[in-house]
């Protein structure tokens, strides 16, 4: 079915591997179609309860854009070309069920950008972030600038972008960009393991703390009001029921997602 990315479900998460490696996983088109796809199926697919995106072989997560695809592209296109990955990576961000991005190796430009996509972001220790577009003339088009700024803050997100500095995991860590750090044989059994606690809870309520969380970033949402509406909807829903009941009974939840 696919070309560039590989996908497995196991255990209702679906995993997505940029299967690039020989070219250390670089975002072209068709990855960047074949990835919407992939995302389409999580929002779809009743099976998938969450979904973990990383990279193929040791050495990348995702190290960029192919750059070949850019030096014929005119000002429209280009414009052209960050709107259809604006898309994709909203897509990622708004789905209402979590995706981890599990980073192995470098996550530089649009790898970077598709790492702050997801939820949130584990790391290997081998991990390496940045923003280096303007060492090619150019900006992060996929969001960068916004997400990065978001959440690390806004002097250390334009000292990454202008000077086109790589960080360690370590550093990321430090600076809010990823939640954990790990050796590379235990990412995705981090990945795994967080996702499976995050299973064991409401769905509806998980899908409920994604929109409220995104709202607060968005500035033609009302995050305060998205909240009150989140969660006056949860009132209407049996987990919410069960979940009340259970804590009274004191015995585990058995949420259904309804």
């Amino acid at each position: 079915m696919y070309h560039t990315i590989k996908t497995e479900l196991t255990d209702n998460t679906l995993f997505i591997y940029i299967n690039r490696p020989d070219k250390l996983n670089a975002l072209n088109q068709e990855v960047m179609s074949e990835l919407a796809l992939a995302i389409d199926e999580v929002y779809s697919n009743k099976e998938i309860k969450s979904a973990v995106i990383t990279g193929k072989g040791e050495k990348a997560f995702v190290a960029g854009a192919d750059i070949s695809e850019f030096l014929t592209l005119s000002t429209e296109q280009g414009t052209d070309l960050a709107k259809k990955g604006h898309v994709i990576f909203k897509h990622i961000e708004d789905c209402p069920k979590p995706i981890i991005a599990a980073v192995n190796g470098f996550a530089l430009g649009g790898g970077c950008e598709l790492a702050m996509a997801c939820h949130f972001r584990i790391a290997a220790t081998n991990a390496k972030f940045g923003q280096p577009e303007v060492n090619l003339g150019l900006i992060p088009g996929y969001g960068g600038t916004q997400r990065l700024t978001a959440l690390i803050g806004k002097g250390k997100a334009m000292e990454l972008m202008m000077t086109g500095d790589i960080i360690t995991a370590e550093e990321a860590l430090q600076w809010g960009l990823v939640n954990h750090v790990v050796a590379p044989g235990d990412l995705l059994l981090k990945a795994t393991e967080l996702l499976q606690k995050i299973h064991a809870k409401a769905p509806l309520a998980i899908a409920r703390v994604i929109k409220c969380a995104n709202a607060a970033l968005d500035k033609d949402i009302d995050g305060y009001e998205t909240e009150l509406n989140e969660f006056g909807a949860c009132f209407g829903t049996k987990d919410m029921q069960e979940g009340a009941e259970a804590f009274i009974q004191k015995r585990p939840a058995q949420f259904t997602g309804n």
